[in-house]
């Protein structure tokens, strides 16, 4: 067993950094596909703006507007590894709000997807962007 771990690890570490892209795709494709309706349909951002409303959220279509679109561009941001640290932190704001407005007393399964890019977010926060990103890239494909 112990020669197994060793091959798998001697093959998988130099390329850990395809985690973070595998992870940045889903979640941030995850994010585009979520929101893109109410970005392109007002109807649609009026009804997310009803849905907040009637959950007693203040302001309900500057908080559904806030929330459609920085869910978009942080999709965005995660799929091309670009300020991938700082979308984190606004997508983990956005889905502890999200928790508590939308899936307080939701079984595991309806709040899934939340707690996901809640925690993939988290992810992104610690590991970053990777280094098969334009983050790596930009900074001058130094370790950050």
């Amino acid at each position: 067993m112990k020669k197994l771990l060793d091959k798998l690890n001697r093959y998988f570490e130099p390329r850990k950094d395809y985690g973070a892209v595998f992870l940045r795709i889903i979640i941030g494709w995850r994010l585009i596909h979520g929101t893109y309706d109410n970005v392109f349909s007002w109807e649609r951002m009026l009804e997310f703006r009803d849905f907040l409303e009637h959950q007693g959220v203040a302001a309900p279509l500057l908080a559904a507007n806030l929330s459609v679109y920085a869910q978009f561009f942080c999709g965005i941001l995660y799929v091309i590894g670009l300020w991938v640290r700082p979308a984190a932190i606004i997508m983990i704001v956005n889905f502890v709000a999200a928790l508590g407005i939308a899936h307080v007393g939701d079984s595991f399964i309806n709040a899934f997807d939340a707690l996901m890019i809640l925690f993939g977010s988290a992810f992104f926060l610690f590991y970053g962007a990777g280094k098969i990103s334009l983050d790596h890239w930009l900074t001058g494909r130094k370790k950050y």
